[in-house]
């Protein structure tokens, strides 16, 4: 069952009730934030009609940016950097965001400010993206490069990739290095997941992000959603978030809903929403995660990302705003095809 326009409401007033002044969309009290759940948390804010607690979120971001075009990898609960590193994953979903913010909006004052704060994320993060396609997880503040890639984040990187193609191309922009890094990043996530990633086989996004991400899509995303069903599914409950564990999460059962949902599988993808029904509370915030067969809520967080992941994936299913296709990427530029990403002239990528 979806959600009516009240209790959409109602979630975004949760949301915007955990809030810092600054702007920021913390995990929860006293905890730390993140630029991508920031950004997630933020989208749900403007799809439950919070607009000037979403405009805030991305007036946060557009200070805490970083010369290099990254943020920290975390900030403590009064703002402070807490982790200075950088994610690469984390830095480039500020493109989803601007891109979903634009389609509710039309907004292209938004647009205009937020354009140099994409453009320096996406050159910064594509700066560790190796010849063979895969994305550096992480730019620490000493300078090295962990040159491990992980599987989820570049397949979320490449949906930013298509997202900030779309920002570029509204601001009358040309990144044709960007349409390649688009083909060479899914070519890495299609051809060349065993060795071109750090395994991470007790993680569902692993599963699931390939679709979600848009990097695989027809016969083959829905054979890779098949093929870990039994694996990660807790029937009636939702989504793993760890195989090994009991512990069934909200914000990985709504990104699997979004996934099915973008390989034409809605009813499943309605089933699976209905899982998560039991995990609202009273104020219209969902608690992060369940615990079987103790039935308890764990961690007892009830983060903005969390409320983020359902109003995004309610909207998928109501098809009620003009952004409710983003994941399913059928008006997203498609950049270079994976199949003749490396037959382009390498030159592309210093444009």
């Amino acid at each position: 069952m979806t959600l009516t326009p009240d209790e959409v409401r109602q979630t975004g007033e949760a949301v915007a009730a955990m809030q810092r002044p600054d702007g920021r969309l913390p995990w929860h009290d006293d905890q730390h934030t993140d630029a991508w759940n920031h950004v997630e948390g933020a989208m749900g804010l403007a799809l439950a009609g919070e607009w000037r607690a979403a405009e805030r979120a991305y007036e946060w971001l557009v200070a805490a940016q970083r010369a290099d075009g990254s943020w920290a990898e975390k900030y403590d609960w009064d703002g402070r950097i807490e982790n200075p590193d950088a994610d690469t994953n984390m830095c480039a979903y500020v493109a989803v965001g601007t891109w979903h913010h634009y389609l509710l909006t039309s907004d292209l004052g938004f647009l205009h400010e937020m354009w140099p704060v994409v453009e320096r994320a996406i050159d910064y993060v594509l700066d560790v993206q190796s010849p063979s396609g895969e994305v550096a997880w992480m730019r620490h503040s000493d300078g090295s490069i962990d040159r491990r890639a992980l599987l989820t984040a570049c397949s979320s990187i490449h949906m930013a990739l298509r997202c900030a193609v779309a920002v570029a191309e509204e601001m009358g922009e040309e990144r044709p290095d960007w349409e390649l890094s688009i083909g060479m990043i899914a070519h890495a996530i299609r051809y060349r997941e065993a060795d071109a990633f750090w395994p991470k086989p007790r993680w569902s996004m692993d599963w699931y992000y390939p679709v979600l991400g848009g990097a695989l899509r027809g016969e083959e995303a829905i054979l890779r959603l098949k093929t870990g069903w039994d694996r990660w599914m807790v029937e009636g409950r939702g989504c793993r978030c760890v195989v090994d564990q009991p512990w069934v999460t909200t914000a990985e059962t709504c990104e699997l809903v979004l996934a099915l949902d973008a390989v034409g599988d809605v009813d499943t993808a309605r089933r699976v929403f209905d899982d998560v029904k039991f995990l609202r509370q009273e104020d219209g915030s969902y608690q992060e995660g369940w615990v079987f067969p103790d039935d308890v809520y764990w961690p007892g967080r009830r983060p903005p990302w969390t409320a983020g992941a359902v109003l995004l994936a309610n909207d998928a299913l109501t098809r009620t705003s003009p952004a409710w296709n983003l994941f399913r990427g059928d008006e997203l530029p498609a950049g270079i095809h994976p199949d003749d990403a490396f037959d382009v002239d390498p030159a592309l990528r210093s444009d």
